[in-house]
């Protein structure tokens, strides 16, 4: 339980965020769930609910306490890393509007894990992906679809909710496409002619009309269509191909990456159609090795060979 206070100190974050940081609905989702279960542990740990005065007390050994009771509770150390990140960032904003001091939060170190580096398909597994999903509906529309879905997550590195999310105002689809991603970042990217051209054999066989606003893809009733639907047929796919698990819609976006780079694209240019912020990011999807990065660095650099 958390006090009138608290609750209304927590609603402003959260919209802060969602105004000022522009997080996703789903982050913002996420976000509240990690603080309201770290509230709700301080209040069963002391004994009291969490308002603005208890929260501004809390120590090192509460912290410890919490965090031990997640691990506890069987919470794997990534999720608790994203959960105390969540803590770390509302209780820096609380401690600057309320004037207390933050260290005790702010000082606690996050649990270490091993990132996992994403798993790109090979190039022939990937266009062996976009033919098996074809064959997997059985209405002739509904395959039309998965192929121009599975084709722009592969041929544009679109990430599966911006491709779910282009409307019909988007079509039909122009040589380079505006789209909004993470946090409100535009970015422009090309579409190959086999995007363009698997998106309009769905357009053509889609049975159920196109309202501006409305999204193209459909579900089978002709509502919006579903990242799990997607999700579904490649893992039909992949088990028939004998793919990894790992194989899955984000894959396609790691794919689109990694082969821009083994054929011979930057990672500067990478990172632009992906809508990175760092070039580190950019650097681990395309699981690029030391090798490879030092052939990038010996073209590009004006340095390199002196």
């Amino acid at each position: 339980m958390i006090s009138p206070a608290m609750s209304a100190a927590l609603d402003s974050w959260l919209a802060h965020q969602r105004a000022l940081k522009g997080a996703a609905e789903n982050t913002i989702a996420a976000y509240q769930t990690d603080l309201l279960g770290f509230l709700n542990f301080m209040t069963l740990h002391h004994g009291e609910a969490q308002g603005l005065g208890p929260i501004s007390r809390i120590t090192v050994s509460d912290m410890r306490a919490w965090m031990a009771s997640e691990r506890a509770r069987g919470v794997a150390a990534r999720s608790l890393a994203r959960s105390l990140s969540a803590v770390k960032s509302f209780y820096r904003w609380l401690a600057d509007r309320e004037g207390f001091e933050p260290t005790a939060v702010l000082s606690t170190r996050s649990p270490k894990f091993q990132k996992k580096l994403p798993r790109p398909l090979a190039v022939d597994a990937a266009r062996a992906m976009i033919d098996t999903v074809e064959v997997q509906a059985r209405e002739p529309w509904i395959a039309a679809r998965d192929v121009a879905v599975v084709t722009l997550l592969y041929g544009c590195g679109l990430r599966i909710s911006e491709a779910l999310g282009l409307t019909a105002k988007d079509v039909p689809l122009p040589a380079t496409l505006r789209i909004l991603g993470k946090g409100g970042k535009e970015r422009l990217v090309p579409v190959i002619p086999a995007a363009r051209a698997a998106v309009n054999a769905y357009l053509d066989a889609c049975p159920h009309p196109m309202e501006p606003d409305a999204p193209i893809f459909r579900g089978a009733r002709g509502g919006p269509l579903y990242p799990k639907a997607i999700q579904s047929v490649m893992a039909q796919s992949r088990m028939q191909l004998g793919l990894p698990a790992t194989a899955t819609p984000h894959a396609l976006r790691h794919s689109f990456a990694t082969h821009l780079l083994n054929a011979g694209g930057d990672l500067r240019s990478i990172q632009e159609l992906l809508g990175h912020a760092s070039l580190s990011t950019t650097q681990a999807y395309t699981a690029v090795d030391t090798a490879r990065l030092m052939e990038v660095y010996d073209a590009a650099h004006p340095r390199a060979d002196g």
